[in-house]
């Protein structure tokens, strides 16, 4: 486990944690006005490799070969020039800081860290770290990586679940949720919709999916995995043969035959790696999925389509409602999407290339 403390002063700055991987919704804006919860939980911390918030470059100011330096292979409006390599944390496990309120950004219900750096260390008034808990936001502490270090603490540091250990857990990311916003002059209200999550976690694989996609149609399994992804990858990929195959493969999933192409795989929550396939499978592509997702896919669905047949037993009363669906078709979501495809080597293909550009133009299409 780390503690993170000031690189000016020493002061510790955070309690112990230990290291997670980012999630993949952890850069996601959702919907208009909604209370979004806190993004990692209590007692972990995660990198993010990109750069994250101010000050911007739009994409024509950049040197000949200075995007795909940094790993970007297509255009985007602009890019950020802060320091990578932040450390994600949680609200509560923050120590020995104080807010900077002339820090408080362009914001509309809380903080979105848009100015830079609204937290200093108590000690020394170094800024140290950006609070994030605005509207539509996922709410988290940024802590600066050229103004925090990194010390190991005493004490067990136990290894990485296995991923025997994380599906027998079976903490599965449920798709429906119901959505908190601040509402107007009559307070807070509440939505069912599709789970934040999945819609980042579907943006994220779909620009996977694409890129292994190699410009053919692609096939997903039927039921819910189709509602997430089918309808998209019929509007952006050609129609006809031949198709690639994907299919849900795991820990504890029957070995994939020669036949598959993809791969929809969990990716382990505590290292970030995803699962790889022993056998003839081994050089289907692998698209991520997020653990909880992934359980939740390949587990039976807890609510029948249909009445069972037959009758309940005589002692059992059954009046609670089953949960209320959404009454709007499942969307991935675009700035996950995009923050991915520009960042994986495929889409410098022809044809996958011009899809982000499309969109952006388009902007009528109703799977984002």
């Amino acid at each position: 486990m780390f503690v993170f403390a000031c690189a000016e002063c020493d002061a510790a700055l955070t309690v112990p944690l230990s290291q997670v991987a980012l999630p993949a919704h952890a850069r996601q804006t959702y919907g208009d006005g909604a209370q979004l919860p806190v993004l990692m939980k209590s007692g972990t911390f995660a990198v993010d490799p990109d750069p994250w918030g101010g000050p911007w470059r739009m994409w024509d100011e950049l040197e000949p070969g200075e995007a795909e330096a940094r790993g970007i292979y297509a255009p985007v409006h602009a890019l950020s020039d802060s320091a990578p390599g932040a450390f994600v944390i949680a609200p509560g496990d923050v120590r020995g800081t104080r807010m900077i309120p002339e820090m408080r950004g362009g914001a509309c219900c809380g903080l979105d860290g848009a100015d830079g750096p609204n937290m200093a260390c108590e000690t020394c008034d170094l800024p140290v770290a950006t609070r994030i808990d605005d509207c539509s936001l996922w709410q988290a502490v940024r802590l600066s990586p050229d103004a925090v270090r990194r010390v190991r603490v005493d004490g067990p540091h136990p290894a990485p679940l296995s991923w025997a250990e994380l599906t027998e857990k079976g903490e599965s990311t449920p798709p429906f949720e119901p959505i908190s916003t601040w509402g107007g002059r009559l307070g807070t209200s509440h939505y069912w919709s599709w789970s934040p999550q999945w819609g980042a976690a579907a943006g994220h694989a779909l620009a996977h999916l694409l890129a292994a996609s190699e410009g053919q149609p692609v096939t997903v399994p039927t039921g819910l995995t189709a509602d997430v992804f089918q309808r998209a990858l019929d509007a952006l990929l050609p129609v006809g043969p031949p198709k690639r195959r994907a299919v849900l493969a795991g820990p504890g999933r029957p070995t994939p035959d020669t036949g598959v192409d993809i791969l929809l795989v969990p990716v382990h929550p505590q290292t970030g790696r995803t699962w790889a396939p022993d056998g003839p499978a081994t050089s289907a592509y692998r698209v991520p999925l997020p653990l909880g997702v992934w359980l939740w896919l390949v587990s039976a669905q807890p609510y029948l389509p249909v009445p069972a047949t037959g009758r309940l037993p005589d002692e059992v009363l059954r009046d609670e409602p089953l949960p209320p669906r959404p009454n709007y078709l499942f969307r991935a979501d675009w700035g996950t999407f995009q923050h991915t495809l520009v960042r994986l080597r495929a889409v410098r293909s022809p044809w996958l290339r011009t899809i982000p550009e499309s969109l952006h133009q388009d902007g009528t299409a109703d799977f984002f």
